[in-house]
């Protein structure tokens, strides 16, 4: 008979616990699998935990099915073998700037970095993430860090390759290997280890980082068990246990997606049982391109947000309906997997699918494969193939109209999206795809910020069943909140039973407030108080300028800010939070942070300008903001921006040049136009600036200063009529002013003011 080995350790290890089996003492970020010298905080928070070894006495079969699970092996330390062997001989990565060497010195895999831009570097691995498709190491670094290597080693291959292949990230980058976004305590360690504690010292800019187990433990998926043990063990047989809380099959799901989405963590503090909304805000369809318009996976966006859109989801299927939950593996091979379901009479709400009919592909191709064409793959980190989770309708017709890549031509790739869609039209009811047509081009007209998009979003709003969609659709809603179909519209979402739609109402009410469409003030209070912590932090985020510092919103909120101190985009946000508090010096502080932490991104530069210029210092302003037009030569906000500060240093020469590479950029920019206007009329060129202030007044017809700025320069050059005119539109649209009632009298013998 064959010896399961894990198991027969696992049941020593259980012969060897104390009657009352102290928990799993956890371990620091850097020590062996050996007791550390943790605080009374990591204690605390590690008490309720037993450590995996204390299962396999009652869950043998589940705990030998984890044990060599990758779950099990997401973090390890050094196998003598399998982390040694693909050292040796030497390897070499080379790209433009960095030349990277994989060797090993008495034993030991060593990474040697060769670079263009700074001295040759030395780096001992210490642990080892994964084991398949790809392994990366770790390397420790000062200040209690530990960087995730650009390198990575295929082992089927048995070859090294770059991580971000042609896309060179240069040293100083917020996404190069020795920066922040490759830093394992912040970015990599919470999903690959059991109760990680992140431990950020903001202060002194360190790391205490500690963790209870390496890898994903039994616990990180059931939550803590030492009461369970203990229990168990002073009750053998008895059943059921009352310190055991059952997860429901939301928690269940919850729990996956706590890893298996892209997020940012509210807290740093979720346990399975918890709701995900109340730990995480999730990544969804928005105006970047991280997804599709239609909801395919774009970017690594994991699989809990193209599967909460999914028709998969609304039917209640769950993770470990198609996964082992142990293994990790899929349940069945093939097409067995779906017709677990989809065969004759085996589900009442799913249809009977024959996958040689259905499929128009020949039995055995690709094509005959459910997951082919409804989980296409997207290949991530160069070598890791994954399936979207979105069970979508391959549509040709969504490429050739918006350029989304089909599953059809993700094969045909000699094939075009014309014949791809001939023979979809000609294999299945056009009417199948309306549903998701109308919807993504109801979300493409909004990212592109046409006029009327939002009447295509409240239509395509109407019936949408699936709350994921409904959240989308409902942020878009943001900029355009002055119509008012749309504010009655977000007043009633707000009281959406789906927390995911309620947090995409407050984003959308706080795009309206910025844009000073609308006060929606007294909604955004309303949900202070909702029962979901995401909500409550979005809207005091949205009332952080005046929120009363003891609202329990506010104090999750700087729970939030302070767990993402360790981070750029965490300094950018105190740094906004200080700056509309008023706290201009504290705000500064954290934006400059936030830019050297992260040189290559625009907004804490451009919201460091900002403070700067309020603090009297315009010259850093327009340092900032150059800088900024360097990186962004397109941006055409940025380029006005560092216009106006070149006109708050005086040079206005400078501050034309811009103003009129802006308007080149983005003709419609009326601010740039209006000023472009002011500029030239004082610089002394009279007839350039009135054409600019007549464009502005086109664009923006409603604007009083405009006309009354045309005024003043039609009355420099003595053109009394259009004068009194101009001044008389700017009166007619409420500026009443002295000098506009000066200018509806002036006329020959008058000196204009």
């Amino acid at each position: 008979m064959a010896v399961a080995w894990p198991a027969v350790v696992a049941a020593l290890l259980w012969c060897l616990l104390p009657d009352s089996p102290a928990p799993s003492p956890g371990l620091t970020a850097g020590a062996p699998d050996a007791p550390a010298t943790l605080t009374p905080a990591d204690r605390a928070a590690f008490s309720r935990y037993a450590g995996s070894h204390a299962c396999a006495h009652c869950h043998r079969t589940a705990y030998n099915d984890w044990f060599y699970s990758h779950h099990a092996r997401a973090e390890r330390e050094l196998h003598p073998v399998r982390d040694t062997d693909p050292f040796r001989p030497p390897h070499h990565v080379t790209l433009t700037s960095e030349s990277i060497t994989l060797s090993t010195t008495n034993g030991t895999p060593q990474i040697t970095v060769t670079s263009t831009h700074g001295p040759t570097l030395i780096h001992q691995t210490c642990r080892a993430i994964g084991v398949a498709p790809l392994v990366q190491y770790l390397v420790p670094q000062p200040g209690g860090r530990f960087q995730i290597t650009p390198v990575a080693h295929d082992p089927a291959r048995h070859e090294w390759f770059h991580v971000f292949g042609t896309d060179e990230r240069l040293p100083g980058e917020w996404g190069h290997w020795t920066g922040r976004g490759m830093n394992w305590n912040s970015m990599c360690a919470a999903c690959h280890n059991t109760a990680l504690r992140k431990n950020y010292q903001p202060d002194t800019d360190r790391y205490a980082t500690t963790l209870l187990e390496r890898g994903v433990g039994c616990e990180a998926c059931h939550g803590p068990l030492r009461d369970h043990v203990l229990w168990q063990r002073q009750n053998p047989g008895r059943k059921p246990d009352p310190t055991l809380a059952r997860l429901t099959p939301r928690q269940h799901l919850e729990t996956c997606a706590s890893c298996h989405s892209r997020r940012t963590e509210l807290t740093g503090t979720f346990q399975p049982g918890h709701a995900f909304d109340d730990h995480f805000l999730l990544a969804m369809v928005d105006d970047t391109d991280t997804f599709y318009p239609d909801g395919q996976v774009r970017d690594e966006n994991f699989e809990w947000a193209a599967f909460l859109g999914s028709r998969m989801h609304d039917a209640q299927i769950r993770c470990t309906d198609c996964h082992n939950p142990h293994t990790g593996r899929v349940r069945h091979r093939g097409n067995l997997l779906c017709l677990q379901c989809h065969a004759a009479g085996r589900h009442p709400g799913a249809p009977a699918i024959n996958p040689l009919t259905h499929s128009h592909h020949p039995a055995g191709t690709t094509g005959d494969q459910c997951i082919a064409c409804h989980m296409p793959v997207t290949v991530y980190m160069q070598r890791h193939p994954r399936h979207d989770h979105g069970f979508t309708l391959p549509d040709p017709w969504l490429t050739l109209h918006f350029g989304i890549p089909n599953a059809c031509n993700r094969c045909h790739t000699n094939q075009t999206a014309e014949w791809s869609l001939q023979h979809v039209r000609a294999w299945y009811r056009e009417d199948r795809f309306t549903r998701t047509r109308t919807r993504t081009a109801a979300i493409v007209a909004a990212r592109a910020c046409q006029p009327n998009a939002w009447q295509d979003i409240l239509h395509t709003l109407q019936g949408q069943t699936n709350a994921y969609w409904r959240a989308v659709l409902v942020r878009f809603l943001g900029p355009y909140a002055e119509h008012p179909p749309v504010s009655s519209t977000l007043a009633q979402t707000c009281l959406d039973p789906s927390p995911l739609v309620r947090l995409a109402t407050v984003q959308a009410l706080q795009q309206a407030m910025e844009r000073q469409a609308t006060d929606p003030t007294p909604l955004l209070r309303r949900a202070l108080a909702d029962p979901v912590r995401n909500v409550r932090i979005a809207a005091a985020w949205a009332l952080r300028a005046s929120l009363d510092p003891s609202h329990p919103a506010h104090r999750e909120l700087q729970d939030h800010l302070r767990y993402h101190a360790d981070q750029p985009w965490g300094q950018f946000q105190i740094g906004l939070y200080h700056r509309d508090r008023g706290r201009l010096d504290q705000a500064r502080f954290a934006l400059e942070r936030a830019v050297a932490w992260d040189p290559s991104s625009i907004p804490p530069r451009v919201a460091l300008a900002t403070v700067a210029s309020a603090l009297d210092d315009p010259h850093t302003a327009v340092e900032q903001l150059e800088t900024a037009s360097r990186l962004a030569p397109t941006n055409a906000d940025v380029l006005f921006l560092l216009a106006l500060a070149l006109h708050e240093t005086g040079n206005l020469p400078r501050a034309r040049e811009s103003l009129e590479q802006t308007v080149q950029l983005d003709p419609k920019h009326a601010g740039a136009w209006y000023n472009l206007g002011l500029a030239r009329a004082a610089l002394g060129d009279l007839q350039p600036a009135l054409d600019a202030l007549g464009t502005a007044e086109t664009l923006e017809p409603d604007n009083p200063r405009i006309p009354f700025a045309r005024a003043t320069v039609l009355a420099r050059l003595q053109r009394w009529e259009e004068t009194r005119a101009a001044a008389a539109r700017a009166w007619s649209l409420g500026l009443n002013s002295p000098e506009v009632r000066s200018f509806l009298q002036a006329g020959p013998g008058s000196a204009p003011p």
